[in-house]
């Protein structure tokens, strides 16, 4: 089943003195595009996060958040009571300074809070990687929500080119012998006599130039390629393009060849549904 690149997971771990909230926001990207944003204290770990996510998350472009809310009456912000006496003195120097507000003032000055180093330790960094892989699991099953409607979409429009290309076998017939009257009617114009095994040697060789029977058979077995990698275990929205790619080099084949306004109609209506296809394939992992 194949999986989008667009998805949302989010997990919510509480500790006993603070809240973890986890989220992970993915789009796509041709490959694997992560950015990270975290607290200043989780940056010795962030390595062993991107290498979690990245483990399971191959491509798109991938937001990474990590939110600290203290919930305890633990703080690691203390205030730099050093400073804030310097200030006060200096303060209390200058000429008609108010008593009252002067400690309002120091505190609003440089370097008056200072924040303490918290280190992570073994048992709340298990607790954070559990959290991640929680919110892992939960976007991957965004994403294959979202590559199910997509495989809908995908079946939809290989059916119609599938049902576009028995068209153009059913007209193909017609259009030969337009090709044969329309040689024809160019040599009675000239008023010349013209050799007859000439002319069927130039016949069959304007026949053979427009021939569709290999574009056709190779575009029938790219179509059904696509629905059998569609359909496989494996999402793999790469290798769904290259089989986009080479059905659209058969269709332009095709239309290139079929010097006939009805079949050209066809591969115009072919290559819109291709067009779409193609769109779809930007987000599928």
């Amino acid at each position: 089943m194949i999986q989008s690149m667009t998805g949302y997971g989010k997990s919510v771990l509480e500790l006993p003195n603070k809240k973890i909230s986890i989220e992970l926001r993915s789009l796509n990207s041709k490959n694997l595009d992560l950015n990270t944003r975290i607290p200043s204290q989780y940056r010795a770990k962030e390595l062993d996060l991107r290498n979690i996510i990245s483990s399971k998350l191959k491509r798109g472009k991938v937001d990474f958040s990590l939110y600290v809310e203290l919930t305890g009456e633990e703080t690691n912000t203390i205030i730099n009571t050093e400073v804030v006496n310097h200030y006060l003195k200096q303060l209390q120097q200058i000429e008609g300074a108010n008593n009252n507000n002067l400690l309002e003032i120091a505190m609003k000055l440089p370097d008056t809070l200072k924040t303490t180093r918290e280190e992570i330790d073994e048992a709340e960094f298990n607790a954070i990687e559990n959290s991640l892989k929680a919110a892992i699991t939960d976007i991957e099953a965004y994403r294959l929500d979202e590559g199910e409607a997509l495989a809908k979409d995908f079946n939809l429009r290989i059916g119609n080119l599938e049902k576009l290309l028995k068209n153009v076998e059913e007209i193909d017939p017609e259009r030969i012998k337009a090709v044969k009257t329309r040689l024809q009617k160019s040599i009675e114009e000239l008023k010349e006599e013209v050799d007859k095994n000439r002319f069927e040697q130039e016949l069959i060789y304007y026949l053979e130039k427009y021939d569709i029977t290999e574009e056709k058979i190779r575009l029938s077995n790219h179509l059904s390629y696509f629905s059998e990698n569609l359909n496989s275990e494996v999402s793999n929205g790469k290798k769904l393009g290259f089989i986009a790619q080479e059905i659209g080099r058969e269709i332009n084949t095709i239309g290139s060849k079929s010097n006939f306004a009805p079949m050209q109609q066809l591969v115009v209506q072919m290559k819109d549904e291709l067009e779409k296809i193609k769109e779809q394939l930007l987000n599928v992992l």
